[in-house]
């Protein structure tokens, strides 16, 4: 691999394909920004909530995100993230994903993304290192997509109400409470997440809720912490929860990371 291989480097690779390893600490905050060719984030290690216009993705090992050419996101790591970057250029592939996605990471595809990681940034034509990079842009478009978003309105009144919730998702609210603080009905208030969000304010709490549990069970936080952490009054509501959305329960979701 290059010698102190960059960002920039990456973005000015005279072929379609380029791949980073960075290593990243936990708590660090990569501030947003945004680059011309698109990006699929991934971590060997640790969990990533990436934010963007669009939402917060929760990427947690063994998983990556999507994030398209000029999309400016910030990143923010919990636990020791071992991180690993492909730069694609846009248009390299007609069929690769326009908006942010989270996919799932099989053991072929990440092998080789860290296989990438190694290949030189002007790696030759019609060689072995250009089909290590074409076999990862087959594997991305083929890649089960995971819904481990947590969307974010556009109503200034809305994003306010979520970030405050974001902020501290232990505390306990109603409908009708939030609606008081924007100084409209509780009917108002559950048409306007519909309308931005496309999903119930329940619903929106719910997955919020989950996302932000995720890294703090990657950090060895025990379910019991976890469920008072994040509004719930027991840790069984908690793992009834978590099962009911991702198929798993807390337990063997992290056996399987």
């Amino acid at each position: 691999m290059d010698k102190e291989r960059t960002f920039q480097d990456c973005e000015r690779s005279p072929r379609p394909v380029a791949a980073l390893a960075s290593d990243h600490p936990d708590g660090e905050h990569i501030a947003a920004h945004s680059h011309p060719r698109a990006q699929l984030i991934h971590t060997l290690s640790g969990v990533m909530t990436v934010t963007s216009r669009e939402g917060s993705w929760v990427v947690p090992t063994g998983r990556a995100v999507w994030m398209p050419p000029r999309e400016e996101h910030g990143i923010r790591i919990s636990g020791n993230v071992f991180m690993r970057t492909i730069f694609v250029l846009d248009g390299a592939r007609p069929n690769l994903p326009r908006t942010c996605e989270v996919i799932e990471v099989s053991a072929f595809l990440r092998e080789a993304i860290v296989a990438a990681t190694r290949i030189p940034l002007d790696y030759a034509p019609a060689s072995r290192d250009e089909r290590v990079m074409e076999l990862i842009l087959d594997e991305i478009e083929a890649a089960p997509r995971l819904h481990l978003h947590v969307a974010m309105p556009h109503d200034p009144r809305l994003v306010r109400l979520c970030e405050r919730l974001i902020a501290d998702p232990s505390v306990s609210v109603t409908l009708e409470e939030l609606a008081a603080e924007i100084h409209v009905s509780g009917r108002t208030l559950a048409r306007l997440f519909h309308r931005e969000l496309g999903m119930s304010f329940g619903e929106w709490l719910r997955r919020m809720r989950l996302l932000l549990s995720l890294p703090r069970l990657a950090a060895g936080a025990s379910v019991l912490q976890v469920a008072l952490e994040h509004g719930y009054d027991s840790p069984s509501a908690f793992a009834a929860m978590f099962r009911r959305t991702l198929g798993v329960s807390p337990t063997a979701y992290l056996a399987s990371q």
